[in-house]
């Protein structure tokens, strides 16, 4: 299998408790949604574990031992995620719940009091319902405009529209990295540097990024980057929010409460410094225990190995597919793309397809996957979607194969 540097992928789905269990006798899981949640390998599980059974207490208010064990715990997790996505500074990180509650940081906090009536965002045509949403809650709260940038035939964003709506001077533009449908890489660095020459602040989705190619805030120039943890072999409920600490800093607060005050009145407070002034109330102390171990696991098997591991994979699914007459993929075929396959099935729906898999022990995703307006412009229901990461084999990919032969035959 797949060998880069030291790193034997072959091995890597011993380190995962669950990938060991059969979905029923005789047939193991075949774990193919990881766009969607990832597996923990057994260093994160005992990461969180070891804090609850030896360290659980409240971070950053105690001075017992336990205390102060907790709060370095956690800051110090802060710091590997820092490190991990290349931040000046660790408390330009904000650890949130996720990656829609990051987005929704920036929507509530900056946009609320930079944007006004008349005001443009841009997004576009591919993006999830979490960096959709928000902003339309905005736009309607406040009367600003929304322009999109359109998806071509193939999967693409179209730059050339890009650039028009860019010269209408907006004031933000945010966008996915990385399609959770389509697996399109989009070229990023080029347009932040087109948005930031433009004069409009940059919002990037990095959900599907960060969690599978090396990412770099600084050398992409980016103002604000959200991600989540459960994506990248974390534990769920805990996420987080890169900012330039320019912007941070002149922020009002998102959530008002315990932890993210320096001073509080009858009538008044003053906010605390970053990154706590965006924690409000008890964090998710040991899921954030767990993101730093993820990182740790991550950065050990190195971010470009990862990288190349499922570029290997996707490439070897795309080919393997396109062998079938009655599948039909979606979005861009060549291997440059994200771990993503998401693909129809002629004369059979999505779930009908997922359905059968699974009872092969295979596990993918059938539905629209938080990407509406995506699936109504290729005037689609809904699709279906195999999605790999660090623990997948070719093997995966053949099994993948011979279970769509059971569709095949099931549905004749």
């Amino acid at each position: 299998m797949s060998q880069f540097g030291e790193v034997d992928f072959s091995k890597i789905p011993q380190d995962f408790p669950i990938l060991q269990r059969e979905t029923r006798p005789g047939v193991r899981l075949v774990y193919l949604d990881s766009a969607a949640t990832s597996q923990k390998p057994e260093a994160v599980i005992s990461a969180m574990d070891a804090y609850y059974r030896n360290s659980n207490a409240n971070i950053h208010r105690g001075v017992h031992t336990l205390a102060e064990e907790a709060t370095s715990l956690y800051e110090e997790s802060r710091k590997k995620v820092a490190a991990f996505i290349g931040a000046a500074y660790p408390y330009e990180v904000i650890f949130t719940r996720n990656t829609t509650e990051a987005i929704n940081l920036v929507a509530y906090s900056w946009a609320r009091k930079n944007l006004k009536q008349g005001d443009i965002i841009v997004l576009t045509e591919m993006e999830h319902h979490s960096n959709l949403v928000p902003w339309q809650i905005l736009a309607e709260e406040r009367d600003i405009r929304l322009e999109f940038v359109p998806v071509t035939p193939e999967g693409f964003l179209d730059l050339e529209v890009y650039r028009q709506v860019l010269a209408l001077q907006p004031r933000l533009v945010s966008f996915m990295h990385v399609s959770n449908v389509l697996g399109t890489i989009n070229p990023v660095k080029e347009m932040i540097q087109a948005a930031h020459e433009a004069g409009a602040v940059v919002m990037l989705d990095a959900a599907q990024s960060v969690p599978h190619m090396p990412v770099n805030v600084q050398e992409l120039d980016v103002d604000f980057m959200a991600f989540s943890a459960h994506k990248m072999l974390g534990p769920t409920g805990i996420g987080a929010l890169y900012g330039k600490q320019s912007l941070l800093e002149a922020m009002p607060p998102f959530l008002g409460g315990g932890d993210m005050i320096k001073k509080v009145y009858l009538r008044t407070f003053v906010p605390n410094d970053l990154p706590h002034k965006f924690e409000a109330g008890t964090p998710a102390i040991a899921e954030a225990i767990g993101f730093g171990a993820a990182v740790d696991y991550l950065s050990a098997i190195g971010m470009e190995n990862v990288a190349k591991h499922e570029q290997e994979i996707v490439s070897y699914a795309i080919n393997t597919l396109l062998e079938i007459p009655e599948v039909h993929l979606i979005g861009p075929l060549n291997a440059q793309k994200g771990a993503v396959t998401s693909f129809t099935y002629s004369g059979v729906h999505p779930h009908d397809v997922a359905q059968i898999l699974d009872h092969e022990g295979i596990a993918v995703r059938a539905g629209h996957h938080c990407a509406m307006p995506l699936h109504q412009k290729y005037n689609l229901p809904a699709t279906s979607r195999a999605s790999f990461y660090i623990y997948n084999t070719l093997e995966d990919v053949n099994l993948l194969v011979k279970g769509l032969e059971k569709v095949k035959r099931y549905f004749g």
